[in-house]
């Protein structure tokens, strides 16, 4: 279990945010056998990176350049704005929103700002890393690997890997 002082340790800006997420993270992390040191500093650190310290659970950009992307399902007009990243690792188009919500039981296409309240951020970002390998990938302390298969590129690694780092020595 982790923390509210050990995610105050890894997010040191979060602080009014934490105790709105350590038992929503908590109960993800162990709904979705994120259940090991490796994998909790792994998961927390791209956590970390992805929603700016809890700040955003919701796209800053509009969406817009996701508009017909239909390689992420957005094929109806306004399923850019409508399906634009959303939860703590930002899941993003039409096809992962119908998928996210099928595995965690809400209808997230018919209510994508389902993502936004604390436990569905946490839950889709768990069952994300989950469904996308990084259990593995922590446990063959692959964090490059883990970060394309959350960012598609490497974009922020380095803050990424300052992140882990806080992690590792929160969770040692």
């Amino acid at each position: 279990m982790i923390t509210i002082e050990q995610l105050n340790q890894i997010m040191p800006h979060a602080r009014s945010k934490v105790p709105v997420y350590a038992d929503a993270l908590n109960d993800a992390m162990d709904e979705f056998e994120i259940n090991t040191p490796t994998r909790q500093a792994m998961f927390l650190a791209q956590v970390a990176h992805e929603s700016a310290e809890f700040r955003y659970v919701e796209e800053i950009a509009s969406g817009a350049a996701y508009e017909g992307r239909a390689d992420i399902g957005n094929t109806e007009p306004g399923d850019g704005v409508r399906y634009k990243g959303r939860g703590l690792i930002q899941i993003t188009g039409r096809a992962n929103y119908a998928s996210c919500g099928s595995a965690l039981g809400i209808d997230c296409i018919a209510n994508p700002e389902l993502l936004e309240s604390p436990a569905n951020a946490t839950r889709s970002a768990a069952w994300f890393w989950k469904k996308h390998g990084c259990n593995e990938l922590a446990d063959a302390d692959n964090f490059r690997q883990i970060t394309l298969r959350i960012n598609g590129g490497l974009n922020g690694y380095t803050d990424r890997l300052a992140y882990l780092e806080l992690a590792k020595e929160a969770i040692a």
